[in-house]
Order: structure tokens, then sequence, then C-alpha cells
């Protein structure tokens, strides 16, 4: 289910004093709910997820057509700069007991680069010619013992051409592929080894 930003921003999560420069473009509930301690349950899942593995045959149509015009106009090839910054990785924005925090967190197929993770939040960017952009994971404290997983996304675009791409894209993301997205994670989430 979609959130709106307020949802992510009451929960005072780390990335906000490590990316308070970066939009919130989307927040979502995740279809997976768990004890306090299985915030690493949902990080392995979401570490196997692949874009080529989607229940839907559009959203994958959509990621290979997005991955072969990223290759055709070399929109992947390389890391730049994070828009206004002379770095091209959140890395060095890190507080110290953040570094060195992503033992065991990494993603299979996914096009992220693990930034950090704590006992009950996570997050890994992405750079290329469009955006630099930050998946984060949370496990959310819904009380009596049920917590749940969600997901925001931040972005920075790179001027206005990744401004239009972003905008271009959005309904693409909210009808077509972040419903596939949230069916593969539950059901990743339900045929998980407990």
């Amino acid at each position: 289910m979609r959130l709106p930003r307020s949802a992510h921003d009451e929960q005072g999560w780390r990335i906000a004093e490590i990316a308070p420069d970066f939009e919130v473009e989307d927040v979502w509930a995740l279809p997976v709910h768990g004890g306090p301690d299985d915030f690493p349950q949902l990080l392995e899942v979401m570490a196997h997820l692949s874009s080529n593995k989607s229940p839907s045959r559009v959203s994958r149509a959509l990621f290979a057509i997005r991955w072969k015009l990223g290759a055709w106009l070399g929109w992947d090839d390389e890391k730049l700069p994070i828009p206004g910054d002379s770095s091209s990785s959140l890395i060095g924005r890190l507080p110290q007991d953040l570094r060195d925090s992503t033992d065991g967190f990494d993603f299979d197929s996914l096009p992220f680069d693990p930034l950090y993770r704590t006992e009950r939040e996570a997050a890994a960017e992405i750079s290329n010619k469009t955006v630099h952009a930050m998946m984060h994971l949370g496990w959310v404290d819904k009380g009596h013992g049920d917590n749940q997983g969600q997901m925001a996304v931040l972005v920075k675009p790179r001027g206005r051409f990744g401004t239009v791409y972003m905008d271009l894209i959005k309904p693409f993301r909210h009808a077509i592929v972040y419903p596939a997205l949230m069916r593969q994670i539950e059901q990743a989430w339900n045929s998980r080894d407990r």
C-alpha cells in the first residue's frame, strides 16, 4: 500500500541526517509482517529480488526496455557525482557508527550498492545519468509485537532531464511496477525459510 511521505518522516530514520537534500519520492508499506527481530529476513528477501522474476509480464517488459535504453544511451555506464555534491556516493556522509555496517547486506541482481544497515533500517544507493537515488528499508513497530516492512525511494534528479524522466515514469511506477513488486515481495516473504 502506498503511504504518505509523513509515514516515512515520522519514524525518525537515520537516513534523514545522511540525505536531507534528497526528496522522498515514494513510500510503501510492504506486505510483510514479523517480530521485532525479523528485519534481517526482510533484507534477505529484498536481496534476492530480480526485475527479471517479477510476476508481471508488463513490469518485466518495462524493466527490459529501461535497461536496454540505458545500455544504448549510456545512462548506466558510470557513477556520477551526486547532484550538487562532488562525491559520487553517500558513504562519505555516514556517521562513524554506520560505516562498515553492511556485512551480509548485498543485492544479487538489483543495481543498488548497500550504504548502511542498523537493527531496523537499511539503505542502498544507485547512480546513473538520470538520478542519484536511494532505496530505504525500515522495520516499523506497529505495536503488540507486530512489525511491518516499509520502503521509501529518495531521489536527486540530474537536472531538467532527470526531473522529466522521473515525471514520465511515475504513472508506470505507481500503476505497474510497484504493485508487481509488492506481489513479488509478499510471495518471497511467505515462502522464505523460517
